[in-house]
């Protein structure tokens, strides 16, 4: 059984079928190689797997976020970022990296915040006379903070992986390592503006007063703190803060930035339909492959035989880190959990590690392949918005890649950069 699940599961990724397809389609073959099973209790694990409350929370985010970015949320931030870093040395790679890690807050979606401010960031720093290629390569970069801060939709899928943690407790375990993220990359631009001598563009940077500006973003800097605070003073749990964070931003984008239409709602309704039907056919196909390899067993025989290694809790970690940042290169971080997790989880907690410090590692990790080619999709997805061959982009993405590494390095031996917050605030899963 595992045998077939393995060789189907490879060859339809080397025929290039989409990650969704190759599961569900091993996990059928599976199946139906398995004496005595019927492929019935593939359709039945599939309508299981989406048989989950939290799960409501995934569409609720997404809706949250498009509400958000038709209140003109991207224009407010940016020209917030622009004004607080715009006037240093590569200012507009700063104000870059600022406004994504705060769109970040309220996307939850990697490919969200290229495709959406990314676009519009690429070309103010073009026309800054940024070289293209390197705007394009900054912006796929930033935007993995997306998954990483909360809300994160990777985060609810893990958290409904494994039990061992909540959504709440990977919620803030991501906040320091997502501006640790941000931080390095801004690291990075400074280098590359010195090299190159990219300086600030007065034009292009808004000159209302900044108290004017702080005010104005104000209400969209704030639904992150009201997600989070809600939950953890117990006004709602995680499902009904994401339906908490729809109606606010549709009360924000209508009545206090006076720019989301009502005309616009039927293709904001229609984007995050066919978003969340792509993220829920995901969710629908691994539960199909998490029953078939629970059926084999594999877990247990993975966790057997790296525990007869003896390995040390870092020499595990280090061995994971290597193995997901190939998986990684292949497939993208939502189906990666919920394939890699179900194995992994097991190893960490028979090892001791913490579960919000492996969970962190994990996602982030994982998070890096979407800039790493061939399947890297924030390259795909920035190289169409920007009009930049994907090549000269990863060229131009080496150093930053480097810097996300020492990040990963940074968060696999200092766990407390992932617990501290969450233990703070009372949680420890």
């Amino acid at each position: 059984m595992s045998a077939v699940l393995t060789f189907c599961f490879l060859g339809m990724m080397i025929l290039g079928a989409p990650i969704a397809f190759a599961m569900l389609i091993a996990g059928l073959a599976a199946v139906w190689m398995k004496p005595g099973m019927t492929p019935l209790v593939v359709i039945q694990n599939m309508f299981s797997g989406l048989d989950s409350f939290p799960l409501l929370a995934i569409p609720f985010f997404i809706l949250a976020a498009e509400l958000m970015s038709g209140g003109a949320l991207t224009d407010v931030l940016l020209h917030l970022a622009a004004r607080l870093v715009g006037r240093r040395r590569g200012g507009l790679g700063h104000a870059n990296i600022l406004t994504l890690t705060f769109f970040s807050g309220i996307s939850g979606s990697a490919l969200a915040d290229a495709a959406g401010p990314g676009a519009m960031l690429i070309k103010m720093m073009r026309k800054a006379g940024y070289s293209d290629a390197y705007a394009a390569a900054l912006t796929a970069s930033v935007a993995i903070v997306g998954p990483i801060i909360p809300p994160s939709i990777i985060m609810i899928i893990y958290a409904l992986t494994d039990n061992s943690v909540t959504i709440t407790g990977l919620f803030l375990a991501g906040v320091v390592p997502g501006l640790l993220i941000a931080g390095s990359l801004a690291v990075v631009n400074h280098m590359v503006s010195v090299k190159r001598n990219y300086r600030s563009s007065e034009d292009l940077i808004d000159r209302t007063p900044i108290l004017r500006l702080v005010l104005r973003a104000l209400p969209a800097l704030v639904l992150p703190f009201i997600i989070l605070g809600g939950i953890h003073f117990g006004v709602f749990t995680p499902t009904e803060a994401s339906a908490a964070a729809v109606l606010y931003a549709l009360l924000v984008g209508r009545f206090v930035y006076g720019t989301l239409r009502f005309d616009m709602l039927p293709a904001i309704l229609f984007r995050t339909a066919l978003m969340t039907a792509s993220i829920m056919f995901i969710v629908a196909a691994s539960a199909v492959l998490a029953w078939v390899l629970t059926v084999g067993q594999i877990p247990q025989t993975v966790t057997s035989w790296v525990a007869s290694l003896q390995l040390s809790p870092v020499a595990l970690l280090l061995a994971i880190n290597v193995l997901l940042l190939l998986v990684g290169i292949f497939i993208e971080p939502l189906p990666g959990v919920m394939i890699m997790v179900p194995i992994l989880a097991p190893l960490a907690d028979a090892a001791g590690l913490n579960p919000l410090h492996f969970a962190i590692v994990v996602i982030v990790n994982l998070t890096l392949g979407m800039i790493t080619p061939p399947v890297g999709g924030l390259l795909f997805v920035t190289s169409i918005v920007s009009g930049v061959p994907m090549g000269r982009m990863v060229r131009e993405a080496r150093p930053m890649l480097v810097a996300l590494l020492v990040v990963l390095g940074l968060l696999t031996f200092f766990p407390a950069l992932s617990t501290w917050l969450p233990g703070l605030m009372g949680y420890r899963n």
